[in-house]
């Protein structure tokens, strides 16, 4: 099996003000470092990524890398971009308009069945950091997956990782996809509205999202995916969510661009290994907290398990995600995906 780790540059553009702690729908905000293009490879040491929703705690680690100095401190110049759901995420890879995504590993896997070469460099997580939630209104007439039949159910947008796994769920407890109603609602305010207003009975979301649903008492968790053991118990193993994912050809260009990206964020996942939520949060962007740092820095602390040390994908990971796909999604179900091209070690080997 072929493993490599590749990474993409993240440069300029300044912090556009976030109406929510997470993303609001269709508005893009974008970062940047401050390291000099023109240094590495020449072939794209300025480097456009686009994130899942920058202000997710389960992507921090591309603020944080920023945060912390370490693309300057490679040579970089990076553009972190912010889309509120993977799935868009993902679209502005496959069109060119950026050169990396954070966002889901299992993307990669529904892209190659749609002849697309994308690849994960770096894997930030071994547990999908996701949690299933219901109101609280509802809450007691759904107590488990098996209960999703004739609900609404919230994701952030159709076709992305919230989604695959919500179905996933509904179909490991006998429920058909056809059988419940997903909701596009986002994250953030405009999911904790629709779980107010009963525009949905429950749904799948991350923190902050889930510390501000619980100190609201607007819902309770059903499922909790931000460990590895929630994601053992959930999902029956390892699962990979965040990650840096690039396409293959690209990478294969400007490998001294990618290696130098794995070495920050690989850094980074060490540093936030052996310092504590609290000291996190104070070197996340202040707004990141919505005037409660106590809250923010509980969100932090919920999900931090989620997260590698070295960037290393977690084995049998990319098995466990296949096996999730397979169960809902009939392209995956009739293909057969080569695993060994969906990512690589390589680079986070070197940056070891």
């Amino acid at each position: 099996m072929r493993k490599s780790a590749r990474y993409s540059t993240l440069a300029a553009a300044g912090l556009l003000a976030l109406s929510s702690l997470t993303a609001c729908a269709n508005d893009a905000a974008s970062t940047t470092s401050s390291g000099s293009a023109g240094k590495g490879d020449g072939k794209g040491t300025k480097v456009k990524i686009m994130v899942g929703g920058l202000d997710k705690v389960i992507y921090m680690p591309a603020m944080l890398t920023q945060r912390l100095g370490y693309f300057d401190a490679e040579g970089l110049d990076v553009e972190l971009l912010t889309e509120p759901a993977g799935v868009q995420a993902e679209t502005a890879l496959v069109a060119g308009q950026v050169q990396g995504t954070v966002g889901f590993y299992d993307h990669t896997l529904d892209l190659q069945t749609k002849g697309k070469a994308v690849e994960s460099v770096v894997q930030f997580s071994h547990a999908p950091g996701e949690v299933e939630v219901v109101s609280a209104k509802a809450a007691g007439d759904i107590t488990s997956p098996k209960d999703f039949k004739g609900k609404k159910l919230g994701i952030t947008s159709l076709g992305s990782s919230t989604d695959f796994l919500t179905k996933y769920l509904a179909v490991k407890n006998g429920v058909k996809v056809s059988e419940f109603s997903p909701v596009a609602v986002g994250a953030g305010a405009t999911f904790i509205s629709a779980l107010q207003q009963g525009s949905i009975d429950g749904g799948m979301t991350t923190d902050p999202t889930v510390a501000t649903i619980l100190d609201k008492k607007a819902g309770k968790v059903l499922v909790d995916m931000r460990t590895p053991e929630g994601s053992q118990k959930a999902l029956g193993g390892p699962y990979p969510s965040s990650s840096l994912y690039m396409q293959s050809d690209w990478v294969n260009g400007h490998k001294e661009t990618v290696q130098k990206l794995v070495n920050a964020f690989v850094k980074t996942l060490k540093w936030m290994s052996t310092h504590s939520a609290a000291d996190i949060a104070a070197k996340m962007p202040a707004d990141y907290a919505q005037g409660d740092k106590a809250l923010y820095t509980e969100s932090i602390k919920s999900t931090l398990p989620m997260f590698t040390d070295d960037g290393v994908m977690p084995e049998n990971g990319p098995e466990t995600v296949e096996k999730v796909l397979k169960a809902f999604n009939t392209n995956i179900q009739n293909a057969d995906v080569d695993l060994s091209k969906t990512y690589t070690t390589e680079f986070v080997e070197a940056a070891k």
